[in-house]
C-alpha cells in the first residue's frame, strides 16, 4: 500500500506538509531554488551549508545565505564547521535569521571540508559530533537536526553508532545518506543501513539517496520505516520530479513549461545573486532543464555560449514562443510583498 506523501508530519514543533525534502546542495540550493521546490511540492527545502567560520568572522558573503524569504517555510538551514561554540553562535544567528530548523552537516565528504574536520569527518569523531550538536540544541530553541553519510570508509556502519548518540544529544531528526564518503556520489545508496537507524532511534529520520522517481520513493518508505525521503540531483533543472514523486496523476512538463520555469529560475536568481554572479551560476542549468531529451543538445550548448541573460531569454523565447504566457501565469502566482522581494544580491559563496 503507498503512502500519501502528501501526509504532513513533524520535526520537533515545526509541522512539514508533505513527506518529500529538497536536499541542501553547494552550488545549487539558492534561495529561488528552494522557492521552486516549495512550489512543486518539497514539504521542507534545506539552505546548502553555510561555513560557521565565516559566521563568525561576519563574511559578506556568507551572512547572505542567512535571507530568508517568507514562501520558503519551513526552511532549514544547514550549517557545518567543527568547534561547538562557534557553531552554537552561528545556530543562534540562523535562528535569528527566521529558520524553523538548525540542520548541522556531517556527510559532506569533500576533502576541502573534511580536512578542516568538518563534515563526514565527524563520523569518525563521535564524541566531538555529539559535542557539537549539544552546544547547538542548547543554543536555541528551534529543532536541530544532522545530516550524515554513513561513514568514512566503504562498508562503515559508523552512522548506527553515532545516530543514537546524536538523537541523545540533542538531535530532533535524522538524515541518512548511506554512501560512505569515499564513495563520494558512486555505487549505490544502501538502504538497509536506513532501516536499522530508524530501528535505533525513536526521532524521524529522513531518508537521501537514489531518490529519483516516485516508485522509489516509495520502495524505500515501505522498506526503511523512514518519515520522508530527501530529492536531491533528481531535482536539479527538474522541479517536475518533485511533482511527480508526490502526486501519481502528475502530467510531465511541455516544453513551454520548461522554458517558462527556466526564465523564471533565471529573473529570480538575477535577482538574488545580481547579474554578474548569476551568469556564470547559471549555466549548468541549462543543461539540467533542457536535458532528458527535452531539446536537442546543440541547443543547450548555444545557450552556454551566448554573452548575456537577456540573449539566452530571447533565445528561449524563439524555440518556444508560447513559454511566455506560461510565465505571465506563474508570475502571477508568485507571492508579492514586504518579505519576497530582495534589494540586495546575496552571494553564491558556499563556504566549502
Amino acid at each position: 500500500m503507498e503512502l500519501d506523501l502528501r501526509t504532513p508530519w513533524s520535526i520537533g514543533g515545526v509541522e512539514i506538509p508533505t513527506r518529500l525534502v529538497l536536499a541542501p546542495m553547494a552550488g545549487v540550493s539558492v534561495q529561488a531554488f528552494r522557492r521552486q521546490g516549495r512550489r512543486y511540492g518539497a514539504g521542507l527545502v534545506c539552505s546548502e551549508m553555510v561555513s560557521c567560520a565565516g559566521i563568525e568572522h561576519r563574511n559578506e558573503k556568507t551572512l547572505g545565505y542567512l535571507r530568508v524569504a517568507s514562501d520558503e517555510h519551513p526552511l532549514a538551514i544547514q550549517i557545518f564547521g567543527s568547534d561547538p561554540s562557534v557553531m552554537a553562535e552561528a545556530a543562534r544567528m540562523v535562528a535569528a535569521a527566521g529558520a524553523d530548523i538548525v540542520d548541522v552537516n556531517f556527510g559532506c565528504p569533500v576533502k576541502k571540508v573534511t580536512k578542516t574536520g568538518a563534515g563526514a569527518t565527524l563520523l569518525d569523531d563521535p564524541d566531538r559530533a555529539c559535542r557539537i550538536v549539544a552546544a547547538i540544541a542548547d543554543a536555541v530553541s528551534l529543532p536541530v537536526t544532522v545530516k550524515m553519510r554513513r561513514g568514512l570508509e566503504n562498508g562503515s556502519r559508523a552512522c548506527l553508532d553515532v545516530g543514537p548518540r546524536l538523537v541523545e544529544a540533542g538531535a530532533a531528526s535524522l538524515t541518512l545518506h548511506p554512501r560512505s564518503a569515499k564513495q563520494m556520489y558512486t555505487g549505490e545508496a544502501d538502504h538497509s543501513l536506513t532501516t536499522e537507524l530508524v530501528d535505533r532511534v525513536g526521532v524521524p529520520i529522513i531518508a537521501s539517496g537514489d531518490i529519483t522517481s516516485r516508485a522509489r520513493a516509495q520502495a524505500v518508505l515501505a522498506t526503511t520505516g523512514a518519515a520522508a525521503v530527501m530529492v536531491g540531483r533528481g531535482a536539479q533543472g527538474n522541479p517536475w520530479a518533485l511533482r511527480e514523486i508526490v502526486d501519481a496523476e502528475a502530467p510531465d512538463p511541455t516544453r513551454e513549461e520548461i522554458v517558462a520555469e527556466l526564465v523564471l529560475f533565471i529573473r529570480e536568481t538575477v535577482r538574488e545573486l545580481g547579474e554578474r554572479r548569476a551568469t556564470g551560476f547559471l549555466k549548468k542549468f541549462y543543461g539540467w532543464y533542457l536535458g532528458r531529451g527535452r531539446f536537442p543538445r546543440p541547443f543547450k550548448q548555444e545557450l552556454v555560449q551566448l554573452e548575456t541573460l537577456d540573449e539566452v531569454e530571447t533565445r528561449l523565447f524563439a524555440a518556444a514562443p508560447g513559454a511566455r504566457f506560461v510565465l505571465e501565469r506563474l508570475q502571477d502566482e508568485l507571492p508579492q510583498g514586504e518579505g519576497f522581494l530582495l534589494d540586495l544580491p546575496i552571494s553564491i559563496y558556499g563556504g566549502g
